[in-house]
Parts: structure tokens; sequence; C-alpha cells
């Protein structure tokens, strides 16, 4: 690609939003590397060309990408910066507006227009390189996304405006691609999606994850795959068989659940019960004894009253989540809810938002504190101030709790599994020491 500099151009890779963009910004890294393009990943080094990944989720993330777009706008202006170019979600659903207002950018791209950005490179998409993938995570764990878009008619949800209809990828490939990350020294997949339940409806004309939760735990090197995403709507109970089976899928769901009261669930078009969510939580608890289960909730839903929200705090004391955390509800253009009037009043949300966290956070210090005392299989991500820093089975990165132990009485290598004795516990974070 030729620009008005006489260096070597060189890119910077800018990830907003949630791990389903860094997949796809890796995607893009992999691709230009793979063309012997220089390029970077939310680096401070200096880069002639830069590309934003936006997020469109919610307002705040919306704000973000707009900010972080309109700062490189400045840098270019400025001369301090040869191209600039925005792709993803944000731009999926805004590309219109934003090039009459931001026209310093140089081009704009959606979620599936990857070839389209690599011609501005003079590149050829290359499809040899799929499912090698070069992960920008620590090389002990990466996210494997397992489809992409959503069916599911959600109220609330502007995902499939962003990402489109489901499709799944098939196992091969799949299978192939993790494969490919245990021989980079990945351990930990977390497998990603808008809804993991989905998967295979579309290629196999029935619900797969089984078989490929199955068939990846057969990939050597891979001693932990992690369930994020999934639709509590018709779930297969044969995941929860697999996870029991298979000592590889770790005894974790991240289930969004938005809500229990059933008047807001219909509403939200959620096409779930608050009976038939209890029905299998209990379920999953039953015939995976032990699992830690991770959910989210949505409060300040258009008409959400009082009572409605009193019910969700009962659900949540009720079913005692290992995990869970708080959207307030976000008025999003062209979906189903944007019909009607967003009418819970901003500081309402978020007094609901956090007496909610003031449940969760008790129960989570309970379930914590509880962890005393007993031994756990912990895998070690980074090293920060006096600890090492890592996480437990019911963990994930980023969003659960941490174990911590210090460094100058315990010796852990990064990336490596350790035994670690809990000694204490707080509300998100456990203490511990190496057996």
């Amino acid at each position: 690609m030729k620009t008005k500099t006489l260096k070597a151009d060189k890119v910077n890779v800018i990830t907003l939003g949630c791990s389903k963009n860094l997949v796809d910004s890796e995607n893009l890294i992999t691709q230009l590397k793979g063309s012997d393009i220089d390029v970077v990943h939310d680096s401070n080094e200096d880069a002639n060309i830069i590309v934003v990944n936006t997020c469109g989720f919610i307002d705040l993330a919306k704000e973000e990408s707009v900010n972080t777009i309109l700062e490189y706008a400045d840098l270019k202006q400025a001369g301090r910066i040869d191209k600039l170019y925005a792709t993803g979600c944000l731009t999926q659903r805004y590309k219109d507006d934003l090039e009459e207002q931001i026209p310093e950018v140089d081009a704009w791209f959606g979620t599936l227009e990857l070839p389209a950005l690599l011609a501005k490179f003079d590149v050829d998409y290359k499809h040899d390189l799929i499912g090698e993938r070069i992960p920008m995570t620590p090389q002990h764990y990466a996210y494997l996304k397992i489809s992409e878009g959503c069916n599911r008619t959600c109220s609330f949800c502007a995902i499939p405006l962003m990402r489109g209809k489901h499709v799944s990828r098939t196992i091969d490939d799949l299978v192939k691609e993790a494969k490919n990350l245990a021989r980079m020294g990945v351990k930990e997949i977390m497998l990603i999606a808008q809804e993991l339940t989905y998967y295979g409806l579309d290629i196999y004309k029935k619900r797969e994850l089984p078989r490929l939760l199955h068939a990846l735990a057969d990939v050597e090197g891979i001693e932990w795959i992690r369930l994020h995403y999934a639709y509590p709507s018709k779930f297969p109970e044969e995941i929860f068989d697999a996870i029991a089976e298979r000592k590889e899928v770790c005894n974790y769901l991240d289930m969004p659940l938005q809500h229990a009261n059933n008047d807001v669930l219909e509403r939200m078009r959620r096409q779930v019960t608050r009976e038939e969510t209890t029905a299998l939580v209990k379920l999953a608890r039953e015939k995976v004894p032990g699992i830690t289960m991770r959910t989210t909730m949505l409060v300040g839903y258009p008409g959400e009253t009082e009572e409605e929200f009193q019910d969700l705090c009962d659900f949540v004391e009720e079913m005692r989540f290992d995990r869970l955390g708080v959207f307030q509800y976000s008025h999003e253009e062209n979906t189903i809810a944007h019909d009607v009037v967003d009418d819970v009043p901003a500081e309402v949300k978020a007094e609901r938002a956090n007496r909610l966290m003031d449940i969760q956070r008790e129960i989570s210090l309970e379930k914590n504190q509880a962890k005393i005392g007993q031994t756990f299989r912990v895998l070690f991500d980074r090293k920060e101030g006096e600890f090492f820093i890592g996480r437990t089975e019911g963990d994930s990165v980023e969003v659960d709790n941490e174990v911590l132990v210090k460094a100058k009485d315990n010796y852990v290598r990064l990336g490596d599994f350790a035994e670690v004795k809990i000694i204490d516990a707080e509300e998100y974070d456990l203490y511990g020491e190496v057996v």
C-alpha cells in the first residue's frame, strides 16, 4: 500500500468491545501478517495506519468507539498518521451517518467485510489462513468463535442488526483451529458466539454443541474448554452430559438470563419463563455437581415496575448464582423495544443495578468464604505487584474471580497450572498458597 510517508507502513489495530471483536481483530492481523505487512495490536508504537474495530452494543460502548475514532482523526489532521479505517459493529449500524460526520476516516467497513478491508492494503483474503489465527491474548488461552450472528428476536438487542443471521462454523474447521492453538501453547479455549446452543442447526440441521465439545476435548494439549453465552430457551440438556463426561470441559456455564419476572420476559421476547429457567438451573446443578453458573441481568427495561424488579431480586437471592453481571437498559434504534417509551429514568436504572449487585456481592462473599481451606487447580495468567494472579476452573478471564498468591512466598510459572490452597477470601478475590 502506498502512502505519503517514505517509511515502511506499520498498522496498529485498535480493538474495542467484546471477545468476539477481539477474534475479528486477530483474524485481520493474521491476514495482514500473512502478506508480510507490519502490524501490531493496541500498541503505543508509532504506526502510520490505524484500524479501529468498533463496538456498537450499548450507548457507553458506542460513545467510546466514536471518541476513539475522533482521537485518531485529530492525529490524521495533524499529519501524525497517514490512513484511518474503521470497522466492526458500530460502522455496520451507522456507516452512512459516520461517513458524513467524520470525513477524516478513509473508509468504513461492516462486520463481515474483511476482504474489502484487506483490499485497502492491496492484499487478497487468504483462505489457507483459516484456522491459523494468531491470538493477541496471553499464550496459554484463546477465544474460539464457533458461529456468527443470531436468529433470536430479543426486543432489546441490536446484535442481529450488526452481526446478521446465525452461521455456524463446521466442526472440522473448529477442531483444526483448536489444534493450531494447542501447538502454539494454548491450554484453555473459551467458546464464544452470540448464541452457543444454536450451534449446528443451520449446517447439521440439529443442535450439535455436545458433539463439538467431545471433538474439541479430544484435541491434545487443550486442558480447559469454557462455555460463554448460552441461551436458556430450549436449552439442549445433552450439553450438561458433555460437561459432566469430559474433564476437559470446565464445570462452568455462562448463561445470560436478563430477567426473572414473566411479564418483563414476555415483553423482552425471551421465549422462556421464570419457572422454566428455575428448572434449568436446578437441572444443571443436578447433572453437573459443583458447576459454576454465570449470568447477566438487564434492569430498567421499558415499563419495569418496582414490583417486577423485586421479582428479579428475589430470584437472584433464590438461585444464588456464582457470578452475576448487570446491564442498564439502553434504548437502541431499530430494535423492537425502541417502539415503546424508555420510561425508566436513568437514576432509577442505576439505583436498581446497584441494589442487584449489592445482593450478588453478599452471595459472592459467602460462596468465596466457603472455599477457605479448600484446594483448587489454578491457571496463572500474570504477575501484578507482589502477587501472581490466576483463575480456577470456575473463573473466566476478566469477568470472574481471581486467585492471588504472594510472589515472595510462592513460585509459579505464568501459563501453568498449580494446586492452590485458599487461605482468605473477599467478594471477588481469593487468596491462596501453592501446595
